[in-house]
């Protein structure tokens, strides 16, 4: 699709609604707004908006949407699809000036959020009333509550209590017509009409830009237990994911970390006192929560005795909150580790639980099978690994050549299991060409239409999921 280039009329008429510091346009903020956290790709837009009020992006849209001016939402920029990169140019909307909590009603446990609020922000507000918020991702200290409903990001704790999804009770949205609207209701219960509200999570910033958010709470559970479980083998770690959950123990956390994954988070995060054995090679890191603390210990017997059939080493009890908060520190940095060691693409492979050990053992075949090395952690619990593949050596003809081919026979592989290509990053720019190994021709030309519906002029976040 041609879009049109922003001329200098189109400058004065941003400045007549943007406020001063809303709009920029220099070379470093540009190159800035290039970037999120998907590999090394960036795309430079010509014009960086930061509105801070809904009546600002109904104006905007609706002028862009006529003049056919692409316009690319954009959160904190920690996304690893490449969702908030402007693949043509135009405008990213940046919406870090939507960062306020409306309110927390502690009487019907919700809450109504900006999207720019960070996570962890969110989560320890809503903690101070004994309240509890869920879905977080690894990038929860600085990750924006509205990119998490772009991608229905999840985390460790989605095994036990849901993704963002769950908590979800309406968005106020504003379309690309410029048109505000809002999708659902405040209540538990909605059976009126489609759930335009659940069409909007996921949807990756292409079908409106979401500016206010109802979330759902539940109250904080008081206390948790934590071990970390070491394997001498990584597909008897995966193993015995399934088992914990057959014996009828539901873990709050389940998270998988392969030998390297922990090494490289070691080398890279100060302060983390863990020796692993050299001939350990994963870890389950298994949290579970409530508020009887003698029940949870009970539980935390019951997980050893499952997991000790499948050839585990010592459990690691956390005895104290600081050995508690590193343990979590280690499993939320791997990604950062990851990046500083090697260029590396991530891979976010979801399969059923008791199919991972195949996943991985399929991974690693394929590995050897084109020459790339991987390192893999994530959410056991839910089947969600994600797969690092390491450049190191390899020539940039293979990394670029002949890479895509290994990781289309991975996505083939966690299809094959009955699983599908993204748990929680989403397809965005980097993904969608891969896309059809998942779905039918007939669900991707009806969510292609859908697009259409919304978005006639495909000027919101043109080029992500689909190659339309």
């Amino acid at each position: 699709m041609d879009y049109k280039l922003i001329t200098q009329s189109d400058l004065d008429f941003f400045a007549s609604i943007c406020h001063n510091g809303q709009i920029l346009n220099d070379a470093e903020n540009l190159l800035k707004y290039s970037k999120d956290e998907t590999e090394d790709i960036s795309l430079q837009p010509q014009l960086v908006l930061k509105p801070n009020e809904v009546a600002q992006i109904a104006a905007l849209l609706k002028y862009c949407n006529l003049h056919k001016i692409p316009v690319t939402p954009r959160g904190a920029g920690t996304g690893l699809s490449g969702g908030a990169l402007p693949l043509y140019g135009g405008i990213v909307l940046s919406m870090e000036n939507f960062n306020q909590i409306i309110e927390i009603d502690e009487q019907n446990l919700q809450a109504t959020v900006e999207p720019g609020v960070i996570n962890q922000v969110f989560q320890d507000e809503v903690a101070k009333k004994g309240l509890f918020y869920p879905p977080d991702p690894a990038s929860r200290g600085s990750c924006f509550l509205g990119g998490n409903i772009a991608h229905c990001s999840g985390g460790p704790r989605a095994v036990k209590y849901g993704v963002t999804r769950d908590y979800v009770l309406n968005l106020q949205v504003v379309l690309p017509n410029g048109e505000v609207i809002w999708t659902g209701a405040n209540t538990l219960k909605n059976s009126t009409g489609y759930s335009l509200t659940h069409l909007l999570i996921g949807s990756e910033g292409t079908l409106g830009v979401v500016t206010k958010i109802v979330f759902k709470l539940i109250p904080l559970p008081q206390k948790n237990v934590l071990m970390l479980v070491p394997f001498n083998e990584a597909e008897n770690a995966c193993a015995a994911v399934a088992a914990v959950f057959h014996a009828g123990i539901v873990p709050s956390a389940m998270e998988f970390m392969e030998r390297d994954a922990i090494d490289w988070t070691l080398k890279y995060v100060d302060g983390i006192n863990l020796i692993v054995p050299p001939d350990v090679q994963a870890h389950l890191l298994i949290e579970l929560d409530g508020n009887d603390l003698d029940v949870l210990l009970k539980e935390a017997e019951q997980v050893a005795e499952v997991v000790s059939k499948f050839e585990c080493g010592e459990i690691l009890f956390a005895d104290s909150e600081a050995q508690k908060q590193n343990l979590w520190k280690m499993r939320r940095s791997v990604a950062e580790a990851v990046k500083s060691n090697s260029i590396y693409k991530e891979e976010d492979t979801v399969v059923k639980r008791a199919e991972l050990p195949k996943l991985l053992k399929g991974v690693k075949e394929i590995g050897r099978k084109y020459g790339f090395k991987s390192v893999c952690y994530g959410h056991a619990g839910d089947g969600n690994l994600h797969v690092n593949i390491i450049k190191g050596e390899l020539s940039d003809d293979v990394w670029i050549n002949e890479m895509p081919k290994g990781i289309a026979e991975i996505f083939q592989l966690c299809v094959s299991l009955g699983g599908t290509i993204s748990g929680e990053h989403g397809i965005g720019l980097v993904q969608k060409n891969y896309l059809e190994i998942a779905q039918s021709s007939a669900q991707i030309q009806l969510q292609i239409g859908i697009k259409k519906v919304f978005d006639p002029n495909n000027i919101l976040n043109p080029g992500k999921i689909f190659n339309v």
